[in-house]
C-alpha cells in the first residue's frame, strides 16, 4: 500500500534532495510544503500535492501540519528545517496518526546547544575544551588563539577568533557565548543515520572543498575509519535515531574532534546519496517501521553543484504571505 509523505522546507537544498530521493520510490506519494510559494522544491511534485505552511515559529505551524495530516491522510512528516523540528518535536503526538521522522526532543535540544553537546559527548574523548564565556573561561589556561561562538545558532554566524587573554576577558557575557580550543585542521561533514535502537547504519564523511552560504557546493566522500568512528561515537552519545550531520575538524595534533551537530538532513545530501547511502529513503523506512540494514557501505565520489531551473505555469504558482522570507536553519 502506498504511503503518503509530507516534506517541509522545500525551498532549501536539503528539502529538494529529500523530495527528489523519495520521488524515485513507487511506494510513496510525496507532498511538498514551504512557507514561501517561490520555493523550488514545491514544484517537483504534482499540483495536487503542493502545500503552503506558516513559518516554523508561528503559533499555528504545528496545528497547520496536523490539519494537513488529517486532510491529506499523511503517514509520515519529514521536516528539513531546525526551527520546524524544534516546534514539532515536543508535540509530535498532535500529528497522529502520522509519524514525525525526527530525532527525539532531547537529541535535538542537545545537538542545538553547543555547550550541552560538548558536555554530553565529553566521554567520547573527541570534543574540544568548551567553557561558557566569562569567569569560567578566564580561569582556563588556554593556548591562544581560541574560538568564541554563540552557544546556539548554526553555521559560522557570530564566531570570532580570540587572539589573547585580553581579548578573552573583553568578551561579552550577555550573548550566550562559549569559548573553545582552536581547531586549525581540515573540516569534514559526516552524514550519519542510526536505526531505532541507536545503531549507526552509515557514517559518510565528505570534504567541504567549496562552501556557499554554509552549504558545501563541491566536495568528495572519503573512506576514513577515524572520521567514521568519531561521528558514530558522537551519534551514540546524543542518542540519535534518524539522521544527523556531524561536523568534525582536526585539532592541533591532527585528531578529528567535534565541531557541531546539525540534527537534520544536510544541504549536500546528493553527494551522500550518490555514494550509495540514500539517507532520505532509509529515514522513510525507519519511521515507517521497516527494518534497516545493519550496515550500508559507501564509495568515494565527488560532486560539484550548479543552479537548475524549475519552470512552472504562472497559474500554478502558490501565493504566500511569506514570499522572499527564509527561516534560519
Amino acid at each position: 500500500m502506498t504511503k503518503r509523505v509530507l516534506v517541509t522546507g522545500a525551498g532549501g537544498p536539503a528539502g529538494v534532495a529529500v523530495i527528489r530521493s523519495l520521488l524515485r520510490r513507487s511506494d510513496l506519494t510525496v507532498f511538498a510544503a514551504d512557507m514561501d510559494g517561490w520555493a523550488s522544491g514545491i514544484y517537483l511534485v504534482p499540483p495536487a500535492q503542493r502545500r503552503l505552511v506558516p513559518p516554523g515559529r508561528d503559533e499555528d505551524f504545528v496545528p497547520a501540519i496536523a490539519r494537513m495530516v488529517a486532510e491529506d491522510a499523511l503517514d509520515l512528516v519529514i521536516s528539513t528545517v531546525d526551527v520546524e523540528l524544534i516546534a514539532l518535536a515536543d508535540r509530535r503526538g498532535e500529528l497522529a496518526p502520522a509519524v514525525l521522522a525526527a530525532p527525539s526532543a532531547d537529541t535535538l535540544n542537545t545537538a542545538l546547544d553547543k555547550l550541552a553537546l560538548a558536555e554530553r559527548c565529553a566521554a567520547t574523548g573527541r570534543t574540544p575544551r568548551t567553557v561558557l564565556a566569562g569567569p569560567n573561561a578566564e580561569e582556563v589556561d588556554w593556548e591562544f588563539p581560541v574560538f568564541a561562538k554563540p552557544r546556539q545558532g548554526a553555521g559560522s554566524r557570530g564566531i570570532r577568533l580570540v587572539s589573547d587573554r585580553a581579548a578573552l576577558e573583553a568578551l561579552p557575557t550577555d550573548e550566550g557565548l562559549i569559548v573553545q580550543d582552536f581547531l586549525p585542521g581540515e573540516e569534514y561533514s559526516v552524514d550519519v543515520i542510526a536505526d531505532a535502537a541507536g545503531n549507526v547504519v552509515a557514517a559518510v564523511p565528505r570534504t567541504r572543498a567549496r562552501v556557499d552560504s554554509g552549504v558545501a557546493i563541491a566536495g568528495q566522500t572519503v573512506r576514513d575509519p577515524e572520521l567514521e568512528d568519531t561521528a558514530a561515537s558522537i551519534a551514540r552519545a546524543i542518542g540519535l535515531v534518524g539522521v544527523a550531520n556531524v561536523q568534525l575538524r582536526r585539532d592541533r595534533t591532527g585528531r578529528a574532534v567535534l565541531l557541531e551537530v546539525n540534527p537534520r538532513f544536510p544541504g549536500a545530501l546528493p553527494l551522500t546519496i550518490a555514494a550509495g547511502v540514500d539517507i532520505p529513503s532509509l529515514v522513510a523506512d525507519l519511521f515507517l517501521g521497516i527494518e534497516l540494514p545493519t550496515r550500508v557501505p559507501f564509495r568515494e565520489v565527488a560532486s560539484v553543484r550548479f543552479l537548475e531551473d524549475v519552470i512552472v505555469e504562472v497559474d500554478d504558482l502558490l501565493v504566500s504571505a511569506h514570499a522572499g522570507h527564509q527561516e534560519e536553519l
